[in-house]
């Protein structure tokens, strides 16, 4: 039988090449706000054989997120995996000078969102699936105090839920991924030279075998 997972942020950077890495065992739910994207994320799943649900959503409607999951119990009963690559990136700016609506986004997007999808996906996944979320460590660094800050709250919540479902289930996982060429990280990074970066389908396959070893 076919697994299932779900990954939230799958239209670009490493939450597309995580989706591509996983199709080949998995039934890919892709969860993006850009409809585009996830259609050309389709294509190429189909292409490498695999099938895909799309579901054009954005992460902070909590009414969309309670028909995703409810789709998903209705259909398959229950989940297998959950990828969480999901980000709200406010432009960097000094702390004193962050605008209300891009700290309002990022807790919304990057923090309430993560507990939200929390509740609603830990039944789906009862105790013998898995979740694995990406850290991303500039808490305190100059100009990343929406980010940084929204960021490792995020994380705090996902590995108090790690902590607590040791005995349990689901097994929560938390990666790093090495700096990447994403559209994220060249807004943060304008000019960087790209080179040394590593590649997301690089980066997905390094943290799945991770997760199976």
């Amino acid at each position: 039988m076919t697994q299932t997972a779900l990954i939230t942020g799958a239209s670009r950077g490493l939450g597309a090449a995580m989706a591509l890495a996983l199709a080949p065992t998995h039934h890919i739910i892709a969860v993006a706000k850009t409809t585009g994207a996830l259609e050309d994320l389709d294509d190429r799943i189909k292409d490498a054989g695999g099938a895909a649900t799309l579901a054009p959503m954005d992460i902070a409607n909590d009414a969309a997120m309670q028909t995703l999951c409810r789709g998903i119990f209705d259909r398959w009963g229950s989940l297998d995996l959950w990828v969480h690559c999901a980000i709200h990136a406010a432009p960097l700016a000094p702390a004193n000078m962050i605008g209300d609506k891009d700290m309002s986004k990022s807790i919304a997007g990057n923090v309430a969102a993560t507990a939200t999808l929390i509740t609603y996906i830990a039944p789906l996944l009862g105790t013998d699936g898995q979740a694995l979320f990406l850290d991303d460590p500039v808490s305190g660094k100059p100009f990343y105090g929406a980010y940084g800050a929204t960021k490792a709250a995020q994380i705090a919540l996902a590995r108090s839920w790690q902590a607590e479902t040791v005995k349990t289930g689901p097994k929560v996982h938390i990666a790093t991924p090495n700096p990447m060429p994403t559209a994220t990280r060249a807004r943060f990074h304008p000019g960087e030279d790209r080179a040394p970066l590593s590649d997301p389908a690089v980066e997905a396959a390094r943290i799945m075998s991770e997760l199976n070893g």
